[in-house]
């Protein structure tokens, strides 16, 4: 995108590709889907001393799980929401510079959208995807970058 706004522009970029190359597309959220969250929440409070806080900013009851201290660089932390599907299971968010280019790609290479680009006020916007082999997983694009 940005060799395209360059190109517009008449800049010379030159090691644009290197720069996305670079970029760190790694998992920045997850997400588990819960029958009774209230119970799951205890329970994964008690074994590995995550914390929940109700998210505000959503239609949907939903919890952030904090799993690390703020300063640490292990670790990701997530979210729990009520199950919206008995199928339904745990995914992870990959960071991408895109979710419209990145929705386009996953399609080429085989894959299938399931939720398309829906937005998170303030936070930036996800879409949910299956892999060829139906493994899901999300993709998800900071509006903080």
């Amino acid at each position: 995108m940005l060799q395209i706004y360059c190109a517009l522009l008449g800049w010379n970029c030159p090691g644009l590709e290197e720069v996305f190359d670079d970029m760190d597309r790694t998992i920045v959220h997850f997400e588990i889907p819960a029958n009774d969250p209230a119970k799951l929440r205890e329970f994964y409070s008690k074994l590995f001393g995550w914390t929940f806080e109700k998210f505000a900013g959503s239609e949907m009851e939903y919890w952030m799980i904090k799993t690390k201290a703020k300063d640490e660089d292990v670790g990701v932390n997530g979210g729990m929401m009520k199950k919206m599907d008995p199928n339904q299971r745990p995914l992870n968010y990959v960071l991408v510079e895109s979710v419209d280019d990145f929705s386009k790609k996953l399609v080429q290479l085989g894959g299938k959208i399931v939720m398309p680009k829906t937005e998170i006020p303030n936070m930036g916007h996800f879409a949910v995807a299956l892999d060829p082999e139906g493994n899901g997983f999300g993709i998800f694009e900071s509006s903080q970058q």
